[in-house]
């Protein structure tokens, strides 16, 4: 069994750069949603799941198929860490919300989910990937805020309670 993972949904790229980045920083592999097979999801005890944020704060349009894949595997023992990407600025209502909407289509998987990050910091009016005071994952606005990424791709790794 392999230990970890990342899947990406990217439509412009940022996502996938921030995937590929992410999963450097871990030693293993980045995959984009539209390759992720049952197979990867079993061999896999971690999976760090990142989405763009498109529309009305829907997820990237690939994770529509991948979420259905996972809504039918068992993810239960699994542990899932979500990031999102997404604008702050132009769509501060709806910040992230890819990334809630991932979270809440699995949500009652019975995996365990880690990694959730404090709103401080963070200008926004708006985000479903809140929940309870907390980010449901890490978000990140590459556009706006650039200059924090790094920082805050390495904070939120070093939080991370992966096996």
């Amino acid at each position: 069994m392999d230990t970890t993972i990342v899947i990406y949904g990217s439509s412009t790229g940022t996502c996938e750069a921030i995937a590929e980045k992410i999963a450097s920083k871990l030693g293993c592999k980045a995959l984009n949603v539209q390759d992720l097979t049952a197979d990867i999801v079993a061999a896999n005890k971690n999976l760090i799941l990142g989405t763009s944020t498109w529309g009305a704060g829907e997820m990237q349009d690939d994770w529509y198929d991948g979420l259905k894949m996972l809504q039918a595997a068992d993810l239960s023992g699994k542990t899932i860490a979500l990031f999102g990407c997404g604008d702050c600025s132009t769509y501060s209502d709806t910040f992230v919300g890819g990334m809630g909407e991932l979270y809440n289509g699995i949500k009652d998987s019975g995996a365990k989910f880690v990694g959730s990050v404090e709103t401080d910091g963070y200008t926004f009016d708006d985000s479903e990937a809140v929940i309870n005071g907390k980010f449901v994952g890490l978000p990140l606005d590459d556009i706006n805020e650039d200059d924090k990424t790094d920082t805050r791709i390495e904070a939120w790794l070093a939080a991370l309670p992966l096996i």
